[in-house]
């Protein structure tokens, strides 16, 4: 049974009464947050630390948000005031005796939170709720030492808490059913949109996200390009709000490569999640990103910011044909029109073979996964040059392009000068298969795919979760069926084929549905 089967009945569990006691152990900044959401809520909660004084100082930091809140009008001050209020700092375990609900909020350490587990079960009543913040610990182990297994949960925060809007309903293999429900239920009463997933490693965006990160490196890897136009082609090309080099150094990279770390270990050692030698190079440097003041990028006093790097202006040609009926061929007749650029369109079946535009020799096509030089080799063309996926053609400001190692610079020059014409920065790669975009959002679809097909969570909750928990521009899934679900599998089967490693199979929930001629979300 699917975890959207398991929970069809989700509409009709009810949330916790507002009357009902919440209790967050550990008051760092998850914990506070988590508390903060659930005192707004309406909730007396119970904030408690084994720090000395630490609870106290987070809810007088809770009590400053409160008033910031109203004073930006955000709530009012009545309801600022009464939420500030509703704070208790908790002694010890011993006071959380009448709550309804138990988050956990403490350091991501099995042991430390099967022993405060086990202390609270000889504290609390049998029909409380344990909701464990854990972001990847498995569920199923933390409770396993518990009398009452079943009363465990994932209830995953996304940081800050108040703020991101996803929640992880995480179901250990004792979880009651019910119990997944009711938490459910209260964390979207708590104004959160949570999605159900099953307890396997990364849950649901930690696993998803990876090729996000393990992608880039691979390219980096390969000199396909620096980090700094790697990043610029992931935030204007494919809509992203962070690159993968400046989220990385961002969430730290000695935090990142435990995740990737963690996740590798726990799918036993599968190349789909295989951990970089440049970021562990990084982390043995104590070069953790921002924090540390170096990443990839240097955060140091003085330090500039690269640049990334674009083509030169290139000639416009005089003679662009344009191919075929596809998104990419459309949005550049446009854009060269806004621009009174002369172009014509091609007639018979010039385009079958997928070109989408020709210039001064040059022939362009959307990467399917190929190198340039491959796609060349194969079609017998010699100045082949690809273009990388983007997340809307018609609005792009910048486009990566590959070309084939033989193609003479003259004819690199007139695609260049094609594109940049329509509008486009266009920032050249090494002939490295799939380029930037379109290689990650295939992963990202493929590994979402296998999330849907292996029970985590349903499609649905694969893509909001990800369009939430880490501010993706689009679901990978719907991006996929967007894109075509046979050209992704195409670019997968390409990029297996050309690597010859097992990294880039291609699920089976994309495999089916493509025999099926349906989209995932049919």
């Amino acid at each position: 049974m699917s975890v959207s089967d398991a929970h069809n009945t989700q509409a009709r569990a009810t949330p916790l009464a507002p009357s009902a006691v919440v209790a967050v152990v550990g008051a760092g900044a998850m914990g506070a947050g988590i508390a903060q959401v659930a005192a707004a809520a309406g909730h007396v909660v119970k904030l408690v630390d084994a720090r000395e004084g630490a609870a106290a100082t987070a809810i007088d930091g809770i009590r400053a948000q409160y008033r910031k809140l109203a004073d930006k009008g955000r709530m009012t001050a009545e309801a600022a005031e009464a939420a500030g209020q509703r704070l208790v700092a908790a002694s010890g375990l011993g006071d959380l005796a009448d709550a309804a609900l138990v988050v956990e909020a403490i350091v991501e350490n099995l042991d430390a939170k099967r022993t405060l587990y086990r202390e609270l079960e000889a504290v609390v009543g049998d029909d409380c709720i344990f909701g464990t913040n854990t972001s990847s610990i498995s569920v199923t182990s933390i409770g396993a030492t518990l009398r009452r297994p079943e009363r465990l949960a994932g209830l995953h925060f996304f940081n800050p808490a108040p703020l991101m809007a996803l929640v992880e309903i995480v179901s250990g293999l004792a979880t009651d059913k019910a119990v997944a429900d009711t938490l459910f239920a209260t964390a979207a009463a708590w104004g959160k949109t949570p999605v159900h997933a099953r307890s396997t490693p990364g849950f649901i965006v930690n696993r998803v996200a990876r090729p996000y990160y393990a992608e880039a490196l691979r390219v980096l890897n390969e000199g396909g390009a620096d980090c700094a136009t790697l990043d610029a082609l992931m935030r204007d090309c494919g809509g992203f709000r962070m690159g993968p080099f400046e989220l990385m150094d961002m969430i730290g990279h000695d935090v990142n490569f435990a995740v990737t770390r963690s996740v590798w270990n726990a799918f036993y050692n599968d190349p789909r999640f295989t951990p970089s030698l440049i970021q562990q190079e990084l982390v043995d440097a104590g070069f953790f990103g921002r924090k540390s003041g170096r990443g990839f990028f240097d955060y140091r006093d003085g330090a500039t910011r690269p640049a990334p790097k674009e083509a030169v202006a290139q000639s416009t040609p005089t003679d662009i044909v344009l191919h075929g009926q596809s998104a990419a061929a459309h949005a550049l007749a446009d854009r060269l029109f806004e621009r009174g650029i002369a172009c014509r369109w091609s007639e018979g079946n010039e385009g079958a073979d997928g070109r989408i535009a020709e210039a001064g020799g040059a022939v362009l096509y959307v990467t399917d996964g190929r190198s340039a030089t491959q796609r060349a080799a194969e079609l017998g063309i010699a100045n082949v040059v690809l273009i990388d996926l983007a997340i809307d053609y018609a609005s792009a400001s910048r486009i990566a392009v590959g070309a084939a190692i033989n193609a003479w610079a003259p004819a690199i020059g007139a695609a260049i000068g094609l594109l940049q014409a329509a509008g486009f920065a266009v920032s050249r790669l090494n002939d490295i298969p799939g380029l930037m975009v379109m290689r990650t959002v295939a992963m990202l679809a493929n590994e979402a795919a296998d999330a849907v097909n292996q029970g985590v969570c349903d499609a649905r909750g694969a893509d909001s979760a990800m369009r939430l928990g880490v501010n993706y521009p689009r679901g990978p899934l719907e991006w996929a069926d967007r894109v075509g679900l046979p050209a992704i599998r195409d670019v997968l089967a390409n990029l297996a084929r050309f690597y010859g490693e097992d990294r880039y199979r291609v699920s089976p929930l994309i495999q089916q549905h493509v025999f099926a001629g349906k989209n995932i979300h049919d």
